[in-house]
């Protein structure tokens, strides 16, 4: 499987509600993972967060692969997608990204967000 097909099969894992497997599957150990809103470091952290954001959300709606690519040379993969949820609370958000993923091997050990940190 190159990395373009592993970046989508994670984020099809995603849309079947199996974002911690897909986490377990394919972060290093050693992974660091930057957004807008600060930097994790370490699967552990990283799996702490994901777990966080899962348990904020009451109903997951949709997400949406718009653009997929990837540099198999230089093992980066780049995923725009739109997710739709409704969080615990009421707060329905769309929430379009653009995720750069480094890979070695057959785990990421670099993940950079990007999107409009008013969302």
């Amino acid at each position: 499987m190159n990395y373009k097909e592993k970046a989508k099969d994670i984020y099809e894992q995603l849309q079947q509600g199996n974002l911690l497997d897909a986490f377990d599957k394919y972060y290093g150990d050693d992974v660091v993972m930057t957004e807008p809103r600060g930097t994790r470091k370490g699967k552990a952290e990283c799996r702490k967060y994901e777990e966080e954001f899962l348990a904020s959300i009451e109903e997951f709606h949709s997400l949406e692969i718009v653009n997929l690519a990837s540099n198999e040379d230089k093992a980066i993969t780049f995923i725009e997608s739109v997710m739709d949820v409704t969080f615990k609370g009421g707060q329905r958000a769309k929430m379009e990204q653009v995720a750069v993923q480094r890979w070695e091997g057959e785990k990421i050990t670099h993940e950079r967000f990007y999107y409009n940190n008013e969302q």
